[in-house]
C-alpha cells in the first residue's frame, strides 16, 4: 500500500506491517500499519491482496467496528467522499491463486475519520477475507492562527511585570515561537516557549510580537500584537538650528528640545536668570527667535512632562555675537582743567566681543594704542581740544559723542626791555640794568 499526499494535504509513514488472514492462499497487506494525515487533505490507502482461484463477488474497505462490516461507500459519514480504484484480479491457472490491488481514497478528511481502515474481499465459494489488522488513520490539524492574551490586562508601564501568552488548536501539540517586528525589517531576535515575559518591562521593549505555532504538519503565525510601554520623559536633548558659525544678532535662531515619552511629553522653556530661579516660561517643543537680539544671551533650560513624571534638560548657552552699540565717552573730572593738572577719558561700549577703541582729538586719529582709557598728565595747554572714541569689533563699529577739554593756562610775569629804553642808558643807573639781565 502506498500512502501519498493529494493538493493541500499530508500523510505520514510510520511503520510496514504485513497483516495476513486465513491459510497460504489467502493475504491481504498494507504497507503501513499507523498513518497521519491533515484535515482538509486527501488520503490514498493502497492494499495487494491474494485469493485462491475463485471468483471475485464484492471487494470493499470498512473500519473496525462490532457489527457487521459496512462497505464506506454505504456509510452516509463518508457520502462523496469515498473512493475504490481496485484493478483486475491477475490469475494463474498453474498455482489456483490470484492476485489484485485496491486503493481507497478518502476526501476531505475529517477528524471523525480518524479509525481503523481494513479490506475485505468475498468470492462465489461463499468464503470472505479481511487485513487485520488494519490500518490506523489519524486525522490531525496543523496549528491554527494563534491567539495572543496580554497579563496583566490594561495600560502597561515601565518597571511593571508583563506576560504574553500564545495559545493554538493543533494536533500534535505546537511549539511556539515568539519574533519583534522591527518597522521596515523581518523579524528579529526570537524568543522560544508558549509564554514570552517581562520582569521588568522596559521602554525599548514597546513594540510589535507575533506569535508562531508549528508542529510537523504545518505552521500558523498570529497577527501582530502591540506593546505600548508607557513612561516618564527622558533627560532632554536640546538642539541649535541657526546659520553656520557663531550666532550673529539679526539672524533667526531656534531651540528644540526632544525627549523620550510615553505618552509624548509637552514641554516648557524657561531662561535662567543668574542666581535667581527661571524667569518668564514659554510652552512648546521649539523655542524661536526671528531675529534674534543681544538681550537674548543667556542660559536656557527646557522641561518635559507627561502623566508619569517631569524631566529637565541641561542649560544650553545662547551667545549672541553683535556689533558696539551705546559707545558714550566720560571724563574723570568735569569742567574746566587747569594747565599741569590730570583728566582721564574712559570710552565704554556694549559689543560682543569686547570691542577694541581708537582716540580722536578734533577728528583726527590719536597715535595711541588701542586701549579704553585715555589720560592726560600732565595736562598742556595744547590738549585743548574735542575728543571722541570710536568702539570697534569684527561685527561693526560705532562712534562716541565728542567731550571738549578746556585747559586754563597760568599766567607769568614777562618784563620786555624794549630798544628805546636802551637809548636811555646812559641816564639810567647801571644797577637798575643789572637786575634786569
Amino acid at each position: 500500500m502506498n500512502l501519498r499526499t493529494a493538493a493541500g494535504g499530508f500523510v505520514a509513514f510510520l511503520l510496514s506491517v504485513p497483516a495476513l488472514q486465513g491459510n497460504d492462499d489467502w493475504a491481504v497487506t498494507y504497507p503501513s500499519s499507523n498513518i497521519s494525515a491533515l484535515r482538509g487533505s486527501t488520503v490514498e490507502i493502497h492494499c495487494n491482496y491474494e485469493y485462491p482461484y475463485y471468483t471475485v463477488e464484492k471487494e470493499f474497505w470498512f473500519t473496525n467496528i462490532d457489527n457487521e462490516p459496512v462497505d464506506l461507500k454505504d456509510d452516509t459519514d463518508y457520502t462523496g467522499r469515498v473512493e475504490y480504484h481496485c484493478g483486475d484480479p491477475s490469475c494463474n491457472w498453474f498455482y489456483s491463486s490470484c492476485t489484485g490491488t485496491c486503493t481507497l481514497i478518502i476526501k476531505d478528511l475529517r477528524q471523525s475519520d480518524s479509525a481503523e481502515y481494513k479490506f475485505k474481499i468475498t468470492t462465489d465459494n461463499g468464503e470472505a477475507y479481511s487485513g487485520d489488522p488494519g490500518v490506523k488513520l489519524s486525522v490531525t490539524d496543523a496549528p491554527e492562527t494563534p491567539s495572543v492574551g496580554v497579563t496583566p490586562p490594561g495600560v502597561i508601564k515601565e518597571g511593571s511585570s508583563v506576560s504574553l501568552t500564545c495559545t493554538s488548536k493543533a494536533n500534535p501539540v505546537a511549539k511556539y515561537t515568539w519574533t519583534k517586528v522591527t518597522t521596515g525589517h523581518s523579524p528579529g531576535r526570537s524568543f522560544q516557549g508558549q509564554q514570552l515575559s517581562f520582569h521588568p518591562i522596559q521602554s525599548s521593549d514597546s513594540g510589535q510580537y507575533l506569535c508562531t505555532a508549528k508542529n510537523d504538519l504545518g505552521t500558523k503565525t498570529s497577527s501582530p500584537i502591540s506593546i505600548d510601554v508607557k513612561y516618564a520623559p527622558k533627560t532632554p536633548s536640546v538642539s541649535v538650528r541657526s546659520p553656520p558659525g557663531v550666532i550673529k544678532e539679526g539672524s533667526s535662531v531656534s531651540l528644540t528640545c526632544t525627549s523620550k515619552a510615553n505618552p509624548v511629553a509637552k514641554y516648557t522653556w524657561s531662561k535662567v536668570t543668574t542666581g535667581h530661579s527661571p524667569g518668564h516660561t514659554v510652552q512648546g517643543q521649539q523655542l524661536s527667535f526671528h531675529p534674534i537680539q543681544s538681550s537674548h544671551s543667556g542660559q536656557y533650560i527646557c522641561t518635559a512632562k507627561n502623566d508619569l513624571g517631569t524631566k529637565t534638560s541641561s542649560p544650553i548657552s545662547i551667545d549672541v555675537k553683535y556689533g558696539p552699540k551705546r559707545t558714550f565717552v566720560r571724563p574723570s573730572r568735569p569742567g574746566k582743567i587747569k594747565e599741569g593738572g590730570s583728566v582721564t577719558l574712559s570710552c565704554s561700549s556694549d559689543a560682543n566681543p569686547a570691542a577694541k577703541y581708537t582716540w580722536f582729538k578734533d577728528n583726527q586719529p590719536l597715535l595711541w594704542e588701542p586701549s579704553q582709557l585715555y589720560t592726560l598728565d600732565p595736562v598742556r595747554s595744547q590738549d585743548r581740544g574735542t575728543y571722541r572714541c570710536q568702539a570697534r569689533n569684527q561685527y561693526g563699529y560705532l562712534a562716541s559723542n565728542s567731550v571738549f577739554i578746556d585747559v586754563l593756562c597760568k599766567w607769568k610775569t614777562i618784563i620786555i626791555v624794549t630798544s628805546l629804553a636802551r637809548k636811555r642808558e646812559d641816564h639810567i643807573k647801571p644797577d637798575i640794568f643789572d637786575r634786569v639781565k
